[in-house]
């Protein structure tokens, strides 16, 4: 469930993350906007063979439902979940350009305060320090101003990447979802990694990072 809060504005939205500077350039989170829609396509399309075998399978194909066209309903979605405290959308931009998104989805209030982050970086950035930036400076969005406790993670065991990502986060394996997410024409397994607020004290995630050398603060 999601509660209503004073002035209707929801715990850590809206907000501008960042920024931090890694290998790949200077990485900021903003909440996405209308005009997004042709880069966002761009790199899309662009990388469809870098990012389709990690995404749901959809009707639409991955011209079609990546189309500049297919970005205001998805905006315009994203934008109604953050309104309505259910989701923290954010665009990752690398030097102010476009660079992937990352999403905090299905917030749950009350005792329970949990989320599921999901993320994904351009090809010509991956390996540069970006999803790594973005997801520590969502953690500490999240378990600070966004009020949450546990945010969870899942991903194909074969997404080496991804796997990394998490680790260098300090994520935690929980266990393996068996045929968990229907992805690329198939069910797939997936393996569940969560954190809990108390794993980031007392330095929070961004300051973990800068110590051990991995980004500098802008």
């Amino acid at each position: 469930m999601s509660l209503a809060w004073e002035g209707g504005r929801h715990p850590g939205w809206p907000a501008r993350l960042g920024p931090l500077r890694v290998a790949a350039g200077l990485v900021a989170l903003r909440p996405p906007k209308l005009f997004d829609a042709s880069a966002w396509s761009r790199v899309r399309l662009r990388d469809q063979a870098y990012l389709e075998d990690w995404e749901p399978t959809a009707v639409e194909g991955w011209h079609e439902r990546n189309a500049a066209l297919s970005w205001p309903p998805q905006w315009s979605s994203l934008k109604s979940l953050a309104r309505r405290g259910q989701a923290l959308p954010f665009v990752i931009t690398v030097d102010g350009a476009l660079a992937g998104q990352i999403t905090v989805g299905n917030i749950v209030r009350g005792s329970l305060r949990s989320a599921w982050v999901g993320y994904w970086v351009a090809a010509d950035r991956a390996r540069g320090g970006v999803a790594t930036a973005a997801l520590a400076l969502v953690v500490d969005h999240c378990f600070g101003e966004g009020g949450l406790h546990r945010l969870e993670a899942t991903v194909r065991p074969e997404n080496q990447a991804s796997l990394r990502v998490l680790a260098k986060a300090g994520f935690r394996e929980e266990g393996l979802f068996q045929r968990y997410l229907d992805v690329a024409g198939d069910w797939r397994d997936h393996l569940c990694f969560a954190m809990t607020a108390e794993e980031t004290s007392p330095e929070g995630l961004v300051r973990r990072l800068v110590a051990q050398g991995y980004a500098r603060t802008a």
